[in-house]
């Protein structure tokens, strides 16, 4: 019994040990950045990955919204940047040529529903 107690405590201390090592990865997401403040009514768009690309830099870009923070429309849902991946964002949208429909490939880690943002570059 004792033998068996061990065994199922060392599998669930594994499993746990391997959950969060997959927990550090770092994943890559290809979509559209969107400030806080509008990812509220993008979300509510029956097709989210058009709202999202229709979203215009400008309006990103404006004081209120990019104070906001930033994200990305990825696969329909949208995840929140971290302060690095804000700064990072709002360079990357600075930068680039089109006013709206710009696609970024984005890559960090996710925890808790954020990103810590390592790179951002965007899609041509």
């Amino acid at each position: 019994m004792l033998k068996k107690f061990c065994f199922s405590l060392m599998a669930v201390m594994a499993l746990s040990l391997v959950a969060m090592a997959q927990g550090n990865k770092s994943v890559t997401l290809t979509g559209n950045i969107v400030d806080k403040a509008c990812s509220a009514r993008v979300s509510k768009k029956e097709d989210v990955q058009a709202a999202a690309a229709g979203h215009t830099k400008n309006c990103a870009l404006m004081e209120n919204c990019a104070k906001s923070g930033f994200g990305v429309f990825a696969g329909g849902k949208w995840t929140e940047f971290d302060e690095k991946g804000n700064a990072m964002a709002k360079a990357a949208l600075e930068k680039s040529k089109k006013d709206k429909g710009a696609t970024f490939k984005v890559t960090g880690k996710v925890a808790d529903g954020k990103m810590a943002v390592e790179s951002i570059s965007e899609v041509e």
